[in-house]
């Protein structure tokens, strides 16, 4: 059921998805854009985390630019899904957890700071269930921008350039960790920040400002919990589609409209043939299997192969490990 927000919940989630303040009391200038005080807003944003409307105030990091990601899936046996979602959701690398319509039925991404942290998550998975885990790893990524609003059509941001990586700090990692578990909902989060890290207000700010001008952070503001606002049928789409078109490919699926992310993945031989992946999030299937006809008839892949793995359930939702806060046991 879509949660029944008030009208000042509303105005916050459709105004600050993205483009938070980069100043020592952001909350106050939110509130002075929505005629509310800074205490209301965090009352507010305080409200919306407790009733699972939204993940965190924080930020996402563009995939594979600090840390290692993969998108992974495993064919799990209907009496077990409860229980090996349970294994793979207890790995603190684990961010995303879902149960799809498809013989390869429980997908998850994997985070770590590094491929080795990466590969280690994946093993441990392995040997807990007894099941093979496929690895699915990034090879570019069309786009990466996601929001959701709560009323119309969703607006595609602008194409983003590539992220400059020589933007990034050695000690850069535990900020941007921090932003994707989410600041706390204080008047001056970035001091508090600070105050974790060691390190001064106005340099946790001057950092955050460099990475997101270097698109390392792709996106600062309320990270939403998609279901709980409306947007409840979501599918991933993937596509057949030659190494050599997916130059063209990739970009026209991109920018049609509903598709809300868009990557390209190395297959696994034999076992699963898919390049392009997609993601279409929308308030009902009907309305989701409309936007993959549309995509579908675009030239670039009017006859290729595709399958469509809805999402069933959802079993984690977090933000991802790109800096090591601790080893798992073997």
């Amino acid at each position: 059921m879509t949660m029944m927000l008030r009208p000042e919940d509303k105005r916050l989630i459709e105004a600050w998805q993205r483009d938070l303040p980069l100043v020592p009391h952001p909350f106050a200038e939110i509130g002075a854009a929505l005629g509310l005080s800074e205490e209301e807003v965090l009352a507010r944003l305080r409200h919306l985390a407790a009733m699972g409307a939204i993940a965190r105030v924080g930020g996402t990091c563009r995939p594979n630019t600090i840390g290692a990601s993969t998108l992974a899936a495993m064919e799990v046996p209907d009496l077990r899904v409860d229980e090996v979602a349970a294994i793979v959701g207890a790995e603190p690398g684990v961010n995303h957890s879902y149960l799809r319509e498809n013989a390869l039925n429980l997908w998850f991404v994997g985070t770590g700071p590094d491929r080795l942290h990466l590969d280690a998550t994946l093993a441990r998975i392995e040997k807990r269930t007894g099941l093979r885990v496929l690895d699915l790893p990034l090879v570019r990524a069309f786009n990466v921008d996601l929001g959701f609003p709560l009323e119309g059509e969703r607006r595609m941001p602008p194409a983003s350039a590539p992220a400059d990586l020589s933007a990034i700090r050695p000690d850069d990692g535990a900020i941007i960790q921090a932003m994707t578990d989410g600041l706390a909902l204080v008047a001056r989060p970035f001091a508090a920040l600070g105050d974790d890290l060691g390190r001064a207000e106005m340099e946790v700010i001057s950092r955050l400002r460099a990475l997101t001008e270097a698109r390392i952070l792709t996106r600062l503001g309320i990270i939403v919990r998609h279901r709980a606002i409306g947007w409840r049928s979501n599918a991933m789409v993937v596509w057949d589609v030659p190494e050599a078109e997916i130059d063209r490919a990739g970009p026209a699926l991109a920018s049609y409209p509903g598709v809300t992310l868009c990557y390209q993945r190395r297959p696994a031989p034999g076992k699963w043939r898919y390049r392009l992946y997609s993601m279409i999030h929308a308030r009902t299937r009907s309305e989701a299997l409309d936007i993959l006809t549309g995509a579908a008839d675009l030239p670039e892949l009017r006859d290729k192969d595709h399958e469509v793995l809805f999402s069933l359930r959802c079993f984690k939702q977090t933000g991802a490990l790109v800096h090591d806060r601790g080893t798992v046991a073997a």
